[in-house]
């Protein structure tokens, strides 16, 4: 993440630690900061102390060591309640026996809100997800995504301006996902909060993050936009974990004249079909994967792993037969023998964060 200084620092993480048995640390020395206004995604595999980070950031989890700083003020001991963050859960955490629009006042009524005031904050949120009409309902009345959005509306009634988000779409099916996920991303900039979101889903994270946190093992891997995330991976964990299909890793033996990399990284669209003879590197084919507007044709060789091209359209090539395959020197990504980024031009800084 690009240096802001600490005046424009709105949410900090210094030198956090987690441990939840004394002795495994689920969260290793995080240190992290965002300025306000920022849509900040958290993305990582299972297990990889994503959600933990968020949980200590809401106060419902306690840091090891370390402090979170909210807005220049420290917040370890602060309670959840007594933050002002919006919270927007997997399971949307409503309560069943109240209607919407009560569900939308209970925040505002424990920050002790008259009901006038009360009952125009409610109006105006659920107009903001477009469920006006809905106040009425209760929770079990409405789909999925009708309780996501009233969830999202909930977490916004009170007007905070840090909004934590959990897997928030994962119990929805993939035309709602979509949906939704552009309807946060424009509440975000129409509003101009503050929003750290968790997930496991590269899609959610590239297409609605400013700025992307990318975890393993309770360890910050990179830290980028989504551009950086794909085009220059600090290392070959996050080489192989953006992109669909990810990055195919190569042995550097395979392709003389790379003698300084251990493995070449290179995408899929980056790869040609060569005439017979005229290729780089000769393939089996493994697989073809019919995407509607694309096939992705897997391929396998002894010094590579995921080796993937891209054709136009419905290809169909059996499984076993040959293809040799070319590329630029241009489009290759170049890693040392512990899988990290190596400069790919001249003058290009390797990347070590």
């Amino acid at each position: 993440m690009a240096d802001k200084g600490n005046d424009a620092a709105f949410v900090e993480f210094e030198r956090v630690q987690k441990s939840y048995d004394g002795e495994t640390l689920v969260v290793k020395d995080l240190n992290l900061s965002m300025p306000k206004g920022e849509f900040l995604t958290m993305l990582g595999p299972s297990g990889s102390g994503k959600t933990t980070c968020l949980m200590m950031l809401a106060g419902f989890e306690t840091a090891t060591h370390g402090d979170i700083i909210l807005d220049g003020k420290p917040i370890n001991n602060v309670a959840p309640h007594k933050r002002d963050i919006g919270m927007v859960f997997q399971n949307y955490a409503l309560f069943p026996h109240m209607t919407v629009a009560e569900n939308l006042a209970f925040p505002l009524e424990v920050r002790k809100m008259g009901k006038s005031e009360r009952d125009q904050k409610v109006k105006r949120a659920l107009d903001m997800v477009q469920m006006g009409a809905f106040g009425g309902r209760r929770p079990a009345q409405l789909s999925g995504g009708q309780q996501q959005r009233i969830a999202l509306a909930r977490a916004l009634v009170f007007e905070p301006d840090l909004v934590l988000m959990d897997e928030p779409l994962s119990n929805l099916d993939a035309k709602l996902r979509n949906s939704v996920r552009k309807d946060i991303k424009k509440l975000q900039r129409d509003l101009g909060i503050t929003v750290v979101y968790v997930t496991h889903d590269q899609t959610e994270a590239m297409s609605m993050a400013d700025m992307v946190v990318l975890m393993k093992d309770g360890h910050i891997q990179q830290t980028g936009t989504p551009e950086e995330l794909y085009y220059k991976p600090a290392n070959t964990f996050v080489a192989e974990f953006v992109g669909a299909p990810p990055m195919a890793l190569i042995d550097a033996s395979a392709l003389p004249g790379f003698g300084h990399a251990a493995r070449i990284g290179l995408r899929a669209e980056d790869v040609e079909v060569a005439e017979t003879g005229k290729g780089r590197l000769s393939c089996t084919v493994s697989e073809c994967e019919f995407l509607g507007s694309e096939t992705f044709i897997g391929l396998s060789h002894p010094a590579a792993a995921g080796l993937t091209v891209s054709l136009p359209g419905l290809r169909s090539i059996p499984a076993g037969e040959t293809m040799e395959i070319t590329f630029s020197d241009d489009s290759l990504h170049f890693f040392d023998n512990v899988g990290q980024r190596l400069a790919q031009k001249a003058g290009e800084p390797a990347l070590h964060d």
